[in-house]
């Protein structure tokens, strides 16, 4: 795992050794953020921008963003290990204060969020076998914690069961091996 572009191009992250969390593949990750480049249907720029890395693991996603110069990056991962993984990743690129982090629980974090400001962009990467997602993007629209122009990237596994979503108007998905990746905009 690396980073792809910008400021930390190439840079080498750490990440778990266990299997209890499954590390964005740098292959999906380059295609997400090509398609919020280019898209002409998603409204968000990564520079300056504020960003919420859910379900988190070593911060991957956070950390590409970061290295594209958002602005604040907020992460949410309870496990221990790839929290201790994440926290290494922030250090080594020294960028503890355009970081924030969070051992919490995804729905609880959500709960007790409190922001001076709405952000940009959320990203929810929840174990593939979690279904709780739904009841995240839920709660993300009841406290009304994004901005006008907003994107919303839901990354699930392909084959999983195929889910109506209440809250979020889906404005692009792609397949990309085992990852369907989901683009959408809260309704």
């Amino acid at each position: 795992m690396r980073i792809i572009s910008g400021k930390f191009k190439n840079k080498k992250l750490i990440f778990p050794k266990s299997f209890k969390t499954r590390p964005l593949k740098d292959s999906v990750k380059e295609n997400i953020f090509n398609i919020l480049i280019h898209s002409k249907t998603i409204d968000v720029e990564i520079n300056n921008s504020w960003i919420v890395d859910l379900y988190s693991g070593s911060g991957s996603f956070g950390l590409e963003c970061l290295s594209r110069n958002s602005s604040k990056v907020y992460f949410v991962e309870r496990d221990s290990e790839a929290l201790e993984s994440l926290k290494k990743n922030v250090n080594n690129l020294k960028i503890e204060k355009k970081s924030i982090i969070y051992q919490e629980d995804v729905l609880k974090f959500l709960e007790i969020f409190r922001l001076k400001r709405k952000v940009d962009l959320i990203f929810i990467d929840p174990p593939y076998l979690d279904t709780t997602y739904l009841d995240v993007i839920a709660k993300i629209k009841a406290k009304n914690i994004l901005k006008k122009n907003h994107v919303i990237i839901l990354h699930r596994e392909a084959k999983s069961i195929k889910t109506e979503f209440d809250h979020l108007k889906i404005l692009q998905n792609k397949i990309y091996g085992r990852s369907e990746i989901f683009f959408g905009k809260l309704s």
